[in-house]
């Protein structure tokens, strides 16, 4: 900055003022020193700003897993929202939701200088009490159950089961079975929950449920044992990727969709609507959800103050061919 002030032939300070955008330089002066930081090679460290003024124009995010499609469109809609606020993203992946993995993201993060984070993790270890989340570092939990004491933002995943139930009951079919997602996440529990109170809200059977890993190769073995089953006619897959192996176990047998048997998915994926048959699913918005937990966090950060609020962003049900009224059943 002494060279720069030497070659614009002005003070330090207003060499400080330029590079912090002050506007208390006229406009002559300002490009003198700009053009004399060009010459000399000057570039202002952001970091050493940052540490002055305490901010640091960076995310963290901590999540646990990149393989699944919900995580990574998450993620995408997390750094869409943050870049045009001027804010940079740092990814924390861990392979385990333990108190040690988790505490240890959140020291590497703090290393890292970030103003908040952004918290992805759809499995019950979060809620465990052994796990602390940091004192005084805005947070803000995404796709997990609601902690008293940090906001969370997710997809009304309750909405989308129910959604997906009632289509395929209303088209006449007397029950629906479910394919559902892995245990240890909330996500597929909260979507069974609803399956299972649509059920029986309507007077119906609840059959029992058989959970796979959110992946295609799951939800083709486990369609397998759906598909031997003749008194299937519906059913509501947790996921589209699940859905998509399901649709391959059912071809396999010959159970025609949605001739002899309908399916639904839950997340409308880019894929969905060019299987064959195009699937009827749950559309979730991942970006408002992104958007939503942007706009939190930096609420948090700017404020200094956080409500530990609970945000569910609506899902709408998406039509496709793979859904119709059930075959005609054969007389006794």
């Amino acid at each position: 900055m002494a060279d720069v002030a030497r070659e614009a032939g002005v003070s330090g300070q207003t060499v400080s003022r330029v590079v912090n955008g002050r506007v208390n330089v006229d406009d002559a002066t300002r490009q003198r020193v700009l053009d004399a930081m060009h010459r000399v090679g000057y570039r202002p460290n952001s970091a050493a700003r940052a540490l002055r003024n305490g901010q640091f124009h960076s995310l963290g995010v901590i999540m646990s897993t990149l393989a699944t499609v919900g995580n990574s469109r998450t993620l995408n809609a997390i750094a869409s929202a943050a870049v045009p606020r001027g804010y940079s993203i740092t990814l924390m992946p861990v392979g385990h939701t333990t108190q040690g993995e988790v505490t240890g993201a959140f020291s590497r993060l703090n290393e890292q200088l970030v103003d908040g984070v952004v918290v992805l993790i759809d499995e019950h270890e979060l809620d465990h009490s052994e796990i602390q989340l940091p004192h005084g570092l805005p947070v803000v939990v995404i796709d997990s159950n609601p902690r008293s004491d940090y906001p969370m933002v997710d997809t009304d995943q309750a909405q989308g089961a129910e959604l997906a139930t009632t289509h395929l009951l209303d088209l006449g079919h007397r029950t629906v079975h479910h394919l559902a997602g892995p245990r240890h996440s909330y996500a597929a529990e909260h979507r069974e929950k609803s399956w299972r109170a649509t059920l029986a809200r309507h007077g119906r059977q609840v059959p029992e449920p058989l959970s796979g890993d959110w992946s295609a190769e799951s939800g083709h073995t486990l369609g397998t044992t759906l598909a031997r089953n003749p008194s299937v006619t519906a059913i509501f897959a947790a996921n589209d990727q699940m859905a998509l192996g399901l649709l391959r176990a059912l071809h396999e047998h010959g159970r025609r969709v949605p001739h002899d048997i309908s399916v639904v998915g839950f997340d409308d994926t880019d894929e969905s609507a060019h299987f064959w048959p195009p699937l009827t699913t749950i559309r979730q918005s991942f970006a408002e959800v992104g958007r939503r937990a942007v706009d939190t966090l930096l609420t948090e950060i700017t404020s200094g103050a956080h409500e530990p609020t609970s945000i569910n962003v609506p899902t709408t049900l998406v039509t496709r061919s793979s859904t119709a009224a059930p075959p005609p059943r054969t007389p006794s």
